[in-house]
């Protein structure tokens, strides 16, 4: 069986490993894939539309594509693989707008009774900043471009002068580019984050393990959004009151609106949940991710005892699969180049990863001249297993005392509680 995987980042290079394990005769391709990948499978390194991938997949004979990355997504790769009669693992275009488009996911949440934090859509920077100007009681607030931003859109604020910086930011200076031409300003929720990936089978939503989610590039959950600084799996948070919660207000429900407006794919959903502090009876849906998430997946891969080649088969085949998991904690560091989310320096000479067992995935890094180089702001995702989650996050940091290159970065929080 041949498989490609589009995608250059830690989560592609984990859901390959996992693939080989679950059987080692698999052929993998990855599109662009990175140093990592490039042990594992074949790397296409010519850059490729939508439609040269869709055509090399029908020369090659793959037998099924995976979409990790969401840029792929609202690309419309799914809908060009299908009208070329390819097998692929995501939604098509309509439903990907769950994740690429903010206002549609707010809309769909709103119709079927989904808890969500209140928002407002802003189509103009002058509008957004006179709502600002008017309020007496502004608080926290949570600012949100409509469309992408690879993890790191969402601008936490505290303040007028914060709230209007940010608005800036994405309306006027276009961090975030097209992303930003409307914005959401949303209550923020103070609370436990939980993410819970899934996979729809077009017919039913089959629930993942729960995992915690460290998105801050700063320790205790300073400084800046990034796409994901480190991941435990199970979320130690999880309780059965907040698990039930969850699958009847907001799985259920989404099911429901899946079907009903006839949203169905063969793909991943992502759950990105806020328990309040000030009242865990209830949780709030913050997003929907229509892929599996980075890194949750790396934290994720390592404890599914089932097969996933089978997960992926047998829900192409519309059917539900029961999946096992190992009884422990993992716990994923990621390495990252000093300054990143923001500036960072490419090109230093990674040392130590010949020291340290799996399970590791490489996120941002390259081979050259026999020697691993970093390549990206998030380099490596270094994991620890373990049925405690104190020796899971120790032997992940023991791990990590054995690598080095030049602007090392990580927090040392991730697995704390």
């Amino acid at each position: 069986m041949k498989i490609l995987i589009i995608g250059s980042g830690g989560r592609e290079h984990a859901i390959g490993k996992k693939l080989l394990e679950d059987d080692k005769n698999i052929i993998l391709y990855f599109y662009p894939g990175n140093g990592g990948t490039s042990l594992i499978g074949k790397n296409i390194e010519k850059n490729y539309t939508i439609l040269e991938l869709a055509l090399f997949a029908k020369k090659n004979n793959i037998s099924i594509t995976i979409v990790g990355s969401e840029i792929f997504l609202s690309k419309k790769i799914v809908d060009v693989f299908h009208f070329y009669n390819l097998c692929i693992i995501g939604p098509d275009f309509i439903s990907s707008k769950l994740e690429v488009n903010r206002i549609f996911a707010k809309n769909f949440m709103k119709k079927y009774n989904i808890p969500n934090p209140r928002y407002k859509v802003f189509c103009s920077y002058k509008e957004a900043i006179n709502f600002i100007e008017k309020k007496k009681n502004i608080g926290s607030l949570a600012i949100k471009p409509n469309g992408i931003a690879l993890g790191k859109g969402v601008i936490i604020t505290n303040n007028k002068s914060e709230a209007k910086n940010a608005i800036k930011t994405i309306m006027v200076d276009k961090k975030f580019g097209d992303s930003g031409n409307k914005i959401l300003i949303e209550e923020f929720i103070n609370g436990i984050e939980i993410s819970i990936m899934s996979i729809f089978n077009k017919k039913n939503i089959i629930p993942f393990l729960s995992s915690k989610d460290y998105k801050k590039s700063g320790e205790n959950d300073n400084g800046l959004n990034t796409g994901g600084m480190g991941t435990v799996t199970p979320n130690p948070y999880m309780t059965d009151s907040i698990y039930k919660y969850f699958k009847k207000n907001i799985l259920e429900a989404t099911l429901t609106g899946l079907l009903s407006e006839k949203l169905t794919f063969v793909g991943f959903l992502y759950f990105g949940l806020i328990v309040p502090f000030n009242s865990q009876d209830k949780v709030y849906l913050l997003e929907y991710n229509t892929r599996m998430g980075d890194p949750e997946t790396q934290s994720l891969m390592p404890l599914m005892k089932t097969s996933f080649l089978k997960l992926l088969t047998t829900s192409l085949l519309n059917k539900n699969f029961n999946i096992l998991w190992d009884n422990k904690f993992s716990c994923c560091v990621i390495l990252s180049s000093k300054g990143y989310p923001e500036e960072y320096k490419t090109g230093k000479i990674i040392t130590g990863l010949n020291l340290i067992k799996d399970p590791w995935y490489v996120s941002g890094a390259s081979i050259k001249n026999k020697q691993w180089v970093t390549t990206s702001g998030r380099v490596l995702n270094i994991v620890g297993l373990d049925k405690d989650i104190k020796n899971a996050r120790k032997i992940a940091y023991e791990k990590i005392n054995k690598i080095h290159f030049d602007n090392i970065y990580f927090r040392n929080d991730i697995g704390s509680f």
